[in-house]
This record gives C-alpha cells, structure tokens and sequence, in this order.
C-alpha cells in the first residue's frame, strides 16, 4: 500500500513539473513555428496572388509563379500544425486549406474570369480565418 502510494505521489510529482499553461504552450509554438513570420509571408503571397488574378492581362506564366510561391509558402505554414490550442489549430487548418485550393484554383485559372473569381473568393475566405486565427493568438498572449 505504501508502494502505490509513493507511486501515486510521484506520478503527480511529475505531473506538475511537466505543466505548462495554455499561453505559455501557445507562446513558446509561435515562437518555435514562425507563425509571424510564416503569416507575413502567406498575406504577402496572397495578396500579389490576389493582385495577379485580378490583372485581365495576366499570363499562365505569371499566375503560375504567383501561386506555385503561395501553395509552397502555405503547405510549409501548414507543416507546423497543430498548434497547442484546438480552436487555433481548427482556424489555421481552414485558412491554410482554403489558401491552399486558392493557390491551386489561382495556378489553374488561366484567361477565365469565373476560375480567376473562384481563387479570389478561396484567397479571401482563407485569408480571413488567418487573420481570425491570428487575432485569437494575440489576445492568448502569443
């Protein structure tokens, strides 16, 4: 009995040195993955992305350079999940997935206007949910 005591008590011994808080957790993976500088960058490529589709005189070549950057920087952004927080992580898979099929629908486009609007619209939404995501790690103290 006193064995499985000791046990016990060092298993919660242990326990409690191991503890990090929710915030500190979400501070030290901003830190460790990036994200400022990986979310910098994926604003930056969506938006010249962005300005791309918009461009009626725009090549395949050009979007084909702007997106091939933006699904590249995006899976790598994404290669940093999870993050310690369910809700962040569930906002950053949505945003990095649409960037992503924005990014594919982008480098698919070619001269159409309704593939070019379709990219835009998934460039936005996905855009959005970074910057929700974003939001929510500032107000965690990340």
């Amino acid at each position: 009995m006193r064995r499985l005591l000791a046990l016990a008590l060092a298993g919660l011994g242990l326990t409690a040195c191991g503890s990090v808080s929710p915030g500190t957790a979400l501070r030290s993976w901003v830190s460790q993955s990036s994200f400022v500088a990986n979310t910098r960058t994926l604003q930056g490529d969506a938006s010249h992305a962005a300005t791309v589709l918009r461009r009626a005189d725009s090549t395949s070549g050009q979007l084909h350079l702007v997106c091939g950057v933006l699904l590249y920087d995006t899976e790598a952004a994404n290669a940093s999940l999870p993050s310690p927080d369910a809700t962040t992580t569930q906002l950053l898979t949505r945003a990095y997935t649409l960037l992503g099929a924005g990014a594919n629908r982008c480098y698919r486009a070619g001269t159409s206007p309704t593939a070019r609007a379709a990219a835009l619209g998934d460039l936005g939404s996905g855009a959005a949910l970074l910057a929700e995501a974003s939001a929510r790690i500032a107000n965690a103290g990340g």
